[in-house]
């Protein structure tokens, strides 16, 4: 058993056990728990490998999501120190680059709310809160937003029973989801809600140009991306954290697909 153990250390790729043919039975039961404990670190080592692929494709996205503005804004502010641009144009590049500018704050703000999801200081002050005034007034905040996409936007604003949660996770849940419909749907957002006996659902449906349905059980994953091809902030990334934060809330976030319609649902525990 001694001499296996050595040849396992040296060999520790392969799926090589301890054997033994002992009739002792103590002897027998010590080999069964050596390769239990074999077994084990082999899982965490196939953990730890994963986990490192998933940070390296991490840092890949997280690269890509900040070059990309910061490319924008460097190009044209190269552009301001040309003395033969006129007024207007002066006035469209710093319009340009504000715009870049608060596009990266929003991915900084995600990557740094990411960090502080499983943080022991960051405790949720769990209130009464009126889920319908909190979705209306964060759309508002969207407002211009969704004029500029030419999004149509409709919203149940039919009574809502009161939910048991934290306002400022309320509000970063429907935040994400509202810029995710930004981000990828084609000309609207609906948002409704449905009531079951201990919780309440918040429904969002927008339609996109096309979604694998094999891809749904990857879109709450922080590495995933909807569309690996453009630009802006992952989609994995503003539904991972709702996730997260439903799971804290003692919830549930699915999502679905319905012909070319992607929709998230959210549950709240109801206010007793």
């Amino acid at each position: 058993m001694t001499k296996q153990l050595e040849e396992i250390s040296k060999n520790f790729g392969t799926n090589e056990l301890v054997r033994t043919h002992t009739h002792n039975k103590s002897l027998a039961r010590f080999a069964t728990k050596i390769n239990q404990l074999i077994q084990l670190f082999k899982q965490n080592q196939q953990s730890i490998e994963k986990r490192e692929m998933e940070l390296k494709q991490e840092i890949t996205n997280i690269s890509h999501d900040l070059r990309t503005p910061l490319t924008s804004i460097k190009g044209f502010s190269a552009l301001l120190t040309d003395p033969s641009i006129s007024e207007a144009e002066r006035e469209e590049f710093l319009a340009i680059i504000q715009k870049k500018i608060d596009h990266l704050t929003m991915i900084v703000d995600l990557f740094y709310e990411l960090t502080q999801l499983d943080s022991s200081d960051k405790k949720l002050i769990m209130e009464k809160q009126s889920l319908g005034q909190i979705v209306v007034e964060t759309m508002l905040m969207f407002y211009d937003d969704f004029e500029k996409r030419e999004l149509k936007v409709e919203l149940n604003e039919g009574p809502v029973s009161p939910v048991l949660a934290d306002n400022k996770a309320i509000v970063r849940i429907i935040t994400n989801i509202i810029q995710n419909a930004l981000t990828y749907a084609k000309s609207y957002l609906e948002i409704s809600f449905v009531e079951e006996a201990n919780y309440v659902w918040l429904r969002a449906v927008n339609d996109v140009d096309k979604i694998n349905v094999a891809e749904l059980q990857q879109i709450f994953n922080r590495t995933f991306r909807l569309d690996p091809s453009r630009t802006g902030t992952q989609l994995g990334l503003g539904l991972h954290i709702v996730q997260q934060i439903v799971d804290k809330h003692g919830g549930k976030a699915v999502a679905n697909v319905r012909e070319n319609e992607f929709i998230l649902e959210i549950s709240f525990r109801k206010w007793d």
